[in-house]
C-alpha cells in the first residue's frame, strides 16, 4: 500500500518511528504548529488545502496526523482518496496511546498540564504568534500600556486565569529523546511555576496502528470518498458524513 501522511510537526519524532516500522510506502508532509494553535476553521481549511493538492488515484489512503484540536478536523472531505484519522481529543490522547488511558489520568490528576518532546523542541517559537493574537504571555505593565489601567488588568486576569486550574506539570515519556534534558526541561518548568512535577509512561500504539494500515473502529474512523469527518459530541469524538445521495 502507498499511503499520505498529513501530520502537525509537534508529533515528528513519534511519525518517523511508526514511519521506520510500517510495512507501507509513506509519503509525509509536516505541517508548523501555529496550525494547530489556530484550530478550528483556520486549520480546517488549511488541512483541506493540503488533502486537495494530493492527486487522485496516486495513494491507497490519506492519513491525518492530528487528533479533533479545537474542531479542526470537523468538516474535512475526502475528494478521490479515502482518508484516516484518530479518534481522540488532542494529541495527548495520542502519546498517551488511548482514550480511556487519558481519561483515567485526567480524572486522577485533573489539574495536570502536559508536555512531550515535540512541544518542547518545536513550540518555543510560537509564543511572540500567540503574544500578538490572543494578548498571551503579555506583562500587566504591556497590557495596561495598551488597553487602559481598568481594561488591561482585567485582560491579564483573564488570559492568565488558566493558571489557577493547574497544579502539576506532567512531561510525557516515550522513549525516543535522546537523553534526560526534556524531562529535565519540564522539571525545572515546574519549580518556576511551582506545580509538582511527574513523569508519564506514554505509548506509541497510535502512531504505529495508523501507519500499519490497522484501522480498528474503535481507535480510527474511515472518510470514503465523497464523505467528510464530522465531530461527535460522544466517546466516538470523530464520526463520518456520508456522500449525500442527489435529491431527484
Amino acid at each position: 500500500m502507498r499511503y499520505k501522511l498529513i501530520a502537525c510537526e509537534i508529533l515528528c519524532r513519534e511519525f518517523a518511528d511508526a514511519l521506520a516500522r510500517s510495512p507501507h510506502t509513506i509519503d509525509v508532509e509536516f505541517l508548523g504548529k501555529g496550525l494547530h494553535d489556530r484550530a478550528g476553521s483556520s486549520m480546517r481549511d488549511e488541512i483541506q488545502a493540503r488533502i486537495d493538492a494530493v492527486p487522485e488515484g496516486e495513494y491507497d489512503a490519506i492519513l491525518l496526523g492530528y487528533a479533533l484540536c479545537g474542531n479542526g478536523l470537523d468538516g474535512l472531505k475526502a475528494r478521490g482518496t479515502p482518508l484516516v484519522a484518530p479518534r481522540a481529543h488532542d494529541c495527548i490522547t495520542l502519546l498517551m496511546g488511548s482514550r480511556s488511558r487519558y481519561e483515567e489520568e485526567f480524572h486522577r490528576n485533573p489539574g495536570t498540564y502536559f508536555r512531550s518532546t515535540g512541544w518542547l523542541e518545536r513550540g518555543q517559537g510560537l509564543e511572540p504568534l500567540v503574544t500578538l493574537q490572543t494578548g498571551a504571555g503579555a506583562s500587566l505593565n504591556d497590557l495596561v500600556a495598551q488597553y487602559g489601567e481598568e481594561n488591561g488588568r482585567y485582560l491579564y486576569e483573564t488570559l492568565n486565569s488558566y493558571k489557577q486550574s493547574y497544579s502539576r506539570l506532567a512531561y510525557i515519556h516515550t522513549g525516543l529523546a535522546p537523553d534526560a534534558e526534556f524531562a529535565e526541561r519540564t522539571r525545572a518548568e515546574a519549580v518556576e511555576r511551582g506545580w509538582a512535577f511527574a513523569e508519564i509512561e506514554g505509548s506509541l500504539r497510535l502512531f504505529r496502528q495508523l501507519l500499519a494500515g490497522e484501522w480498528d473502529d474503535d481507535d480510527f474512523v474511515v472518510v470514503r470518498p465523497g464523505g467528510r469527518l464530522a465531530a461527535r459530541y460522544d466517546e466516538q469524538i470523530l464520526g463520518v458524513v456520508e456522500q449525500e445521495e442527489p435529491a431527484s
